[in-house]
């Protein structure tokens, strides 16, 4: 069983930067990790996804060259760096973990049912 725990969001002004981390409580090294969205009355949404070692990552397009996904598996962490954020960028931003993938590819990445660890969210705001 692995505990995620997002923290870093807040109030920030459009065109600023949040780096949001999300620290896991046991070992992450295997596991594809993404982050989702939630926007007030809208479905979650993916963001960005990345492989257990960082090689490869996947990124919505509304977001691609704005945000970077990262992880550091010794402190069993995952980032994302948000820069140039606009108002359609604030929700509730959740990390997951998929524990069955090991070692395995972004195949699906996007998909929320693809993750069986969730974290309990953090929240981000932009204002215009």
């Amino acid at each position: 069983q692995v505990q995620l725990v997002e923290s870093g969001g807040g109030l920030v002004q459009a065109g600023g930067s949040l780096r949001l981390s999300c620290a896991a409580s046991g070992r992450i090294n295997s596991y594809t990790m993404a982050w989702f969205r939630q926007a007030p009355g809208k479905e979650r949404e993916f963001v960005a996804a990345i492989t257990w070692g960082g090689s490869t990552t996947y990124y919505t397009a509304s977001v691609k060259g704005r945000f970077t996904i990262s992880r550091d598996n010794a402190k069993n962490t995952m980032y994302l760096q948000m820069n140039s954020l606009k108002p359609e960028d604030t929700a509730v931003y959740y990390c997951a973990a998929d524990s069955r993938s090991y070692y395995g590819d972004l195949s699906s990445s996007d998909l929320s049912s693809s993750y069986n660890y969730w974290g309990q969210g953090t929240q981000v705001t932009v204002s215009s």
